[in-house]
């Protein structure tokens, strides 16, 4: 790997003729090169950290927070999004204290790809808080062909459940599903 490293340096805007205090500004840019044969090994160089004069006070940098929008998915299979848009019934205790998210898909797209990109190793429900993942994925078969998946994913804490639904809600905006209260 070949580093190429420039000093330039900032000068405050004076006309005058006397000496300006400088700071040091040093630009680094890595980049992989081939090497050819070379008897120069070179030996790394350490660059003194400059000081910044007391006429420019720098300012410490705030920490900046970035949000990355991600669009909620449902995967079967790992970097792959299903395309069919699922069923989804959903059941909850009483108490609140658990609950159950019934998928069922019909003719899902990973029957397609399934052998191209990988095994089903389960539902992984994405977005962009992270990924909420189901391993009690059942595939349906009439007259020896995939018809079906159903998935189940359990929530055993309230706090889970509220993850569940943020994914819902996003998952729902993105693809046009409402909610239906059975009466």
């Amino acid at each position: 790997m070949a580093c190429v490293r420039s000093i330039g340096s900032l000068t405050s805007v004076n006309h005058s003729q006397r000496n300006v205090p400088r700071s040091g500004i040093v630009l680094s840019s890595c980049s992989v090169l081939p090497i050819k044969s070379s008897s120069f090994t070179g030996s790394p160089v350490s660059l003194p950290r400059a000081q910044p004069s007391s006429r420019t006070a720098l300012r410490p940098m705030k920490p900046v927070s970035i949000t990355m929008m991600v669009k909620p998915a449902l995967q079967f299979i790992q970097g792959t999004d299903e395309m069919t848009i699922p069923d989804v019934k959903l059941t909850r205790s009483r108490d609140g204290s658990n609950g159950m998210a019934l998928f069922s898909f019909d003719q899902p797209s990973v029957f397609d790809s399934s052998g191209e990109v990988g095994e089903i190793t389960g539902l992984y429900m994405i977005d962009e808080e992270g990924v909420i993942q189901s391993t009690d994925v059942n595939a349906r078969f009439v007259n020896g062909k995939p018809e079906g998946i159903v998935a189940k994913h359990i929530m055993r804490s309230p706090k889970e459940w509220d993850r569940f639904m943020r994914f819902m809600e996003r998952y729902s905006d993105q693809n046009g599903l409402q909610f239906v209260k059975k009466q």
